[in-house]
């Protein structure tokens, strides 16, 4: 169970007179706020549906570097950086998958720390069959999560470009790359592949360099972090969805499967007032990260790929504002919104720096830690570029 205790330790447990949940009580014991066993078959099965997958062709590999120099050289030279050339590692789908549990872990730990954490009504209720679907809750949900995370991350893999798909700064910095997504979207767009590639790695190396900015990654890390903290359970999500199964179905554990497997039920109505105080916040700093991605990438893109730049990005970018249920989830867990106005919102903003003071105009984004747009400043880069021309405020 998740306080570590098991069913002969608790008297009051309404599981001991029904073995068969006291043996499943007795199996998921110890499992932890978030089961990363299931997490990881999850996410690998989403990954390559089960499949083996070969490994990546080293002369993929071979191009992939080769171009990955190329793409570096002009992001630097836009954004002015005089960071280290990263290596970019060329995966599998399912190699992917199992990085970036690793990298967001501490974030998916913390939310469900979070959900699991908290007293609710139905721990104190007189109700046998309450107390029972509150126990059966909280029994099955480090399962429920840890296969709802899987599922999430593995069905991101069947179509993430790279590491900064997500803009959501990872430790240590990497450039990962996913030659089967990003050759197959070449190929179903009729793109020729080096040109495909070198979009990629241009927004690849755009992300990269970005957060070698301190300032920008440590407010973004904190602020999603901050988001993911602030869960709060619904007790009732779980009983309320099984006491709507249909026990006629001709398949239940099936049903039951599916039910426990949504999204909707590992969250349900979770979202609380710190998290809806935070969330312009948040919304204000990826749309700058992303907005300012997309004027680096655009900018590298005229030079290295010529004539195609346009179209790559539109198709590209029409293929990250398509909404699927995973998406959804990402939205909801990490607080990331990528949707069509949010994109253009931090679109906007960039341009509107750069129409004013050109394009040295976005170098503080860089270089100044108090150079952060506020959500207001967001819609006004006007008002930005202002405060960012006051003499600092003395202490004395």
């Amino acid at each position: 169970m998740p306080d570590g205790s098991s069913p002969d330790e608790r008297p009051d447990d309404p599981f001991l007179s029904l073995p068969m949940f006291g043996d499943l009580a007795k199996a998921l014991a110890g499992q932890g706020p978030l089961n990363w066993d299931a997490a990881r078959q999850f996410a690998q099965l989403g990954s390559s549906g089960g499949a083996a997958e070969p490994n990546v062709d080293p002369a993929v590999r071979l191009a992939y570097g080769e171009l990955a120099r190329l793409a570096w050289f002009h992001v630097a030279d836009t954004v002015g950086s005089a960071a280290v050339a990263p290596e970019p590692q060329v995966v599998t789908r399912s190699q992917w998958a199992s990085a970036t549990l690793d990298a967001y872990r501490h974030l998916f730990t913390e939310m469900a720390t979070a959900l699991g954490t908290q007293d609710t009504e139905a721990d104190t209720t007189d109700d046998p069959m309450m107390a029972m679907m509150a126990g059966l809750s909280k029994m099955l949900a480090p399962a429920m999560l840890g296969m709802s995370v899987g599922s999430m991350v593995g069905r991101l893999a069947t179509r993430a470009f790279g590491t900064h798909d997500l803009p959501i700064p990872r430790r240590p910095a990497t450039v990962s790359l996913v030659p089967a997504n990003i050759d197959g979207f070449a190929t179903d767009w009729e793109i020729p592949v080096d040109e495909m590639r070198l979009w990629v790695l241009a927004h690849e190396m755009a992300g990269y360099a970005l957060f070698t900015a301190d300032h920008l990654r440590d407010a973004l890390s904190d602020l999603v972090r901050r988001h993911v903290a602030g869960f709060r359970p619904d007790a009732s999500a779980v009983a309320d969805r099984i006491g709507s199964l249909d026990v006629g179905a001709e398949d239940p554990m099936a049903a039951l499967q599916q039910a426990l497997g949504d999204p909707a039920v590992v969250l349900g109505a979770v979202t609380s007032d710190e998290q809806r105080a935070l969330q312009p916040r948040l919304d204000t700093l990826v749309a700058v990260v992303v907005g300012y991605t997309d004027w680096v990438v655009d900018a590298v893109a005229v030079r290295v790929v010529g004539g195609n730049a346009l179209r790559i990005a539109e198709a590209a970018r029409r293929r990250r504002v398509e909404t699927s249920a995973s998406d959804l989830f990402v939205e909801q867990l990490l607080g990331i919104r990528l949707g069509d106005d949010q994109i253009a919102r931090g679109k906007a903003f960039v341009q509107g720096v750069v129409d004013r003071a050109g394009d040295k105009g976005l170098e503080p984004l860089l270089r100044r830690p108090d150079a952060i747009p506020t959500p207001n400043e967001l819609d006004a880069p006007g008002l930005w570029l202002a405060r960012l021309e006051e003499p600092p405020v003395s202490d004395a």
